[in-house]
């Protein structure tokens, strides 16, 4: 991608950098390099199915109010955690938009359904010669 930014209005996406954990020894604790990526979910104009999916995808890191908050700390850069960011937010919207397929209802068919029941037929007898033996 050449610019992050085209597909998201910058109205739309806030970015806050933190101090972060992880890889980064002593520099970890000098710099923010992480980075929260915020963006207004319902200024991202999906529709009605992506929404739902949309919602499905981002799961407790969409809040009530709407808003999608993202944090990337994975690199040492602000520039590559806010890369990070930003791809995983087009990855999300991307999945988002892409249509499940239609489960089609089927059944098993009557050959199928004899086979099950003469294999439990089958067990059952296996069971029953198990059984003590009563003298009659």
């Amino acid at each position: 991608m050449a610019d992050l930014a085209s597909p998201f209005d910058h109205a739309i996406v806030e970015e806050k950098f933190l101090a972060a954990t992880g890889p980064g020894g002593q520099n970890v604790n000098k710099v923010a390099t992480a980075v929260q990526l915020r963006v207004d979910a319902y200024r991202l104009g999906l529709p009605p199915w992506a929404w739902a999916r949309f919602k499905e995808l981002a799961g407790s890191k969409l809040t009530s109010g709407g808003e999608l908050v993202l944090v990337a700390r994975k690199f040492r850069t602000q520039e590559a955690n806010r890369q990070d960011a930003r791809e995983r937010l087009a990855d999300l919207v991307r999945k988002a938009h892409e249509r499940q397929a239609k489960r089609i209802k089927t059944k098993p068919s009557k050959s199928a359904k004899a086979k099950r029941v003469d294999e439990k037929k089958g067990r059952s007898a296996v069971k029953a010669g198990r059984a003590k033996v009563r003298p009659d």
